[in-house]
């Protein structure tokens, strides 16, 4: 528990971040769940389409220290790596 006042006011703007970056990696996650399903379906379209809005959000998380930006960077190569094999 909390002593001082500082240590108050850290605990409380801990709580708060947590929240918003839980918020963003649920995004993060959901983002790149959308691209896992249309490469699962073989629908080329519809992975192209989500990696273009998978790709910023796994950056902007490794940017603002989500996640870490190679696993970011990881994470946007193996997805582009399997829509590519779609096209085989």
């Amino acid at each position: 528990m909390a002593n001082t006042t500082s240590a108050k006011k850290a605990t409380r703007k801990i709580a708060r971040r947590t929240i918003i970056n839980k918020s963003r990696r649920t995004q993060m996650r959901g983002a790149v769940r959308s691209v896992e399903e249309a490469i699962k379906r073989g629908d080329r379209d519809a992975a192209l389409k989500a990696m273009a809005d998978a790709e910023p959000e796994l950056m902007k998380a490794a940017q603002r220290n989500i996640v870490h930006r190679n696993t970011a960077s990881r994470k946007v190569s193996r997805l582009t790596h399997q829509i590519a094999k779609l096209a085989k």
